[in-house]
């Protein structure tokens, strides 16, 4: 080669690039290596990503981990008891739902839901990866969706944080949703909120509200054939609903039977034997108007406006009311009073019973029909309760020097009071008057409105008002002498409670509808501590017991039920122009009755008389099965027998003697005829004149009517 050859080549060379330099060199390595370093990228490449994926997933399940799931709500059927634990009304608003724990779900039920609606849900974690890919292949193939591949646990997401709308998003949200359900729960806490949400028609969330719907039992009671007919429900409950389509729900639970068979669940004769079992599926009805509509209005408001209990809770939040009410109690009252105003339009009537026992209400009629008119007569303190308001008056008069056989007598009279200042006139119905001294058994007896008021005027009205204060009465009264004839408006509720502590020895208890709220899981939310306490001396509570039971006996202005009472029973009836009343009571059971008119107007005398039946007939079939009890005799009363006429102690020489009981000390101390009292009978005699021993044997046999 010349010289200017090598130099031509040599400036090529120098002329050629780097990149040209590195080609050739690439070139010169052999195509297996080539093929190698291409792997090991690519290999680098995909672990890199694979690394980052799996880190970004464990970032984001850590993330989802720690945060908490959205805020939901659970509506559920509240439910209100009577006190032997029957139900008295249901409330919900919108989904009717009562929840239960899986352990009170049949088996039968659980294994046909997982069955038909996700078999590998106890395998998945929250979505099934199978199951999707399965489902891809089929709609692919069918080149529309005729397959899902939703679990029990994305189910349980979209029905409580989501909508059900057909978007990638929700799909999305979903998912995620489910993912972060079974890190945070167990799965047996998901399917059994799965169990409790479900949708089976008919406004029933829930299965055990479902299996109530269907079959009338509870849900840890359905057999294998109901569990397959209600767990094919939810797939379209207009559809397969028995009472949409009897043969469509057959036929569902016959697939759900045999898909139980192929999870192996269960057998195959099993499954042929339910399939032919005969279910008992109850008539689809309307909801029944409750029991007690007005006592369940009041309970309503005591929960809400002095427990704490919000509407929401009530109408939602599945909470179980205890009450007081006895359903059968009420069921009388009821009828009694829709009896009694038969063909009588507009008069109404309202009618409370409490056991003074323990100040629990046990019947509440507030008007004689609720669909009509929501108004509580039983709460309204706008009717004057007329003379049944006096029974107050003597129990003060008797812890302030008068005596049953305290003299006052019977004529028109003109009170001045105010120290002269002011002037009161009563009137005695229809203006009858004896004209003559009467005694307290007989003023209350006839209703005598002068003895009342002399007795009031003599006592002091405040202290009257200061009395009625400690039995219950909290309605507004004035220290004036018409306050003994009633004309202060109170409530039959409170005319209860307060002779209900005449009749229980003194004691009162504050008047009780609610014994306990719990939730829904059973957790207590209140119950009940009624106060009690001693506001009448026993003494007095009984003197006063005794003196009135001569209100039904002849002469008194109860006697015209005597003969439909069968039991020893005190009371007081009471009447205006616009009201009448009988308040009473035996030792179990403290009775209100009211009667009028909702507008002021006046009631006839047949009209003034409703009471008195409503009272007796409620009474005596409420405790007909539990025997006549006489009302006990407490210590400090002391009975003897005395001249009606003087008021003093009988002996042989005066006639028609009469026993009498008193305060121990207040007793007469001469006899009729002015003989000295003999000390071996004048303080708490027992026996009676001429030798008539044992005067509680006359007393029961008094009482005890065949």
């Amino acid at each position: 080669m010349s010289e200017n050859e090598n130099e031509n080549t040599n400036e090529k060379t120098r002329q050629q690039t780097p990149e040209t330099q590195s080609a050739r060199r690439k070139d010169d390595i052999p195509a297996s290596m080539r093929w190698m370093r291409r792997i090991k990228k690519t290999f680098s490449f995909f672990f890199t990503c694979s690394l980052l994926l799996l880190i970004g997933t464990t970032v984001f399940l850590v993330y989802l981990r720690a945060q908490t799931l959205p805020v939901t709500k659970t509506m559920q059927t509240s439910q209100m008891y009577d006190v032997h634990g029957e139900v008295i009304d249901t409330f919900y608003s919108g989904q009717n739902r009562q929840v239960v724990s899986l352990k009170d779900i049949s088996p039968y039920l659980i294994h046909a839901t997982l069955a038909v609606e996700d078999q590998n849900f106890y395998d998945h974690f929250g979505v099934d990866v199978k199951a999707v890919a399965r489902a891809a292949i089929v709609n692919v193939q069918a080149m529309a969706k005729v397959q899902g591949a939703g679990t029990i646990t994305q189910q349980l997401a979209r029905n409580l944080y989501l909508t059900h709308d057909r978007t990638w998003t929700r799909k999305f949200k979903e998912t995620v949703y489910a993912i972060q359900m079974e890190m945070q729960l167990s799965k047996d806490d998901i399917l059994a909120d799965y169990l409790n949400q479900i949708y089976y028609g008919h406004s029933t969330y829930g299965i055990e509200t479902a299996s109530e719907l269907f079959f009338g039992k509870h849900a840890s009671e359905l057999t294998l054939a109901e569990s397959a007919m209600i767990a094919g429900v939810p797939k379209g409950p207009r559809y397969y609903s028995p009472y949409y389509d009897l043969q469509n729900a057959m036929d569902r639970q016959k697939v759900v039977l045999q898909t139980m068979v192929n999870s192996g669940f269960i057998t195959q004769s099993a499954a042929d034997a339910a399939g032919k079992e005969k279910l008992t599926i109850l008539p689809l009805t309307k909801k029944k108007p409750s029991a007690a509509p007005y006592f369940r209005d009041y309970v309503r408001n005591l929960a809400t406006e002095k427990l704490g209990i919000t509407e929401e809770q009530f109408d939602e939040g599945g909470i179980r009311i205890y009450t007081t009410l006895d359903k059968n109690a009420q069921h009388i009252a009821e009828n009694v009073i829709t009896k009694q105003l038969e063909g009588k339009p507009d008069l109404q009537a309202a009618l409370v019973a409490v056991d003074p026992r323990t100040g629990e209400i046990k019947a509440m009629v507030g008007g004689r029909d609720y669909a009509e008119n929501q108004f509580n007569r039983v709460l309204s303190n706008t009717r004057q309760p007329g003379s049944s308001f006096k029974p107050f008056v003597y129990m003060v008069a008797l812890m302030n020097g008068f005596t049953p056989v305290s003299m006052v007598k019977s004529e028109p009279t003109v009170f001045t009071y105010d120290e002269g200042r002011q002037q009161y006139t009563p009137r005695n119905f229809n203006d009858q008057y004896t004209n003559a001294n009467m005694d307290m058994r007989q003023a209350i007896s006839k209703s005598d409105n002068i003895y009342a008021v002399h007795t009031i005027l003599e006592v002091g009205p405040q202290k009257v008002i200061d009395f009625a204060r400690k039995l219950g009465v909290a309605s507004p009264m004035k220290p004036l002498p018409s306050l003994a004839l009633g004309s202060f408006p109170v409530s039959p509720l409170e005319m209860a409670s307060a002779f209900a502590s005449i009749a229980n020895q003194g004691v009162h208890h504050e008047t009780t509808a609610i014994l306990r709220i719990e939730d829904a899981n059973g957790r207590l939310l209140y119950e009940a501590t009624p106060v009690e306490e001693q506001v009448i001396p026993p003494a007095v509570a009984y003197v006063m017991t005794n003196l009135m039971e001569s209100v039904f006996e002849e002469g008194g202005t109860g006697n015209r039920v005597a003969g439909t009472i069968k039991r020893p029973i005190a009371g007081k009836t009471g009447t205006t122009d616009t009201d009448a009343w009988l308040v009473g009571f035996t030792p179990e059971l403290s009775t209100a009755v009211w009667v009028g008119y909702d507008k002021s107007r006046n009631i006839t005398t047949v009209e003034s008389h409703l009471a008195s039946p409503i009272f007796a007939d409620f009474t005596e079939q409420t405790l007909d099965a539990i025997p006549p009890k006489l009302f006990p005799i407490p210590e400090g009363v002391s009975t003897v027998y005395i001249d009606p006429v003087s008021g003093k102690l009988s002996n042989e020489d005066c006639p028609n003697a009469k026993m009498e009981a008193f305060l121990v000390g207040t007793e007469p101390t001469t006899y009729c005829t002015g003989k000295p009292a003999n000390p071996d009978t004048a303080g708490g005699q027992k026996a009676g004149p001429k030798g008539d021993n044992g005067s509680w044997w006359n007393d029961l046999k008094r009482w005890w009517n065949d």
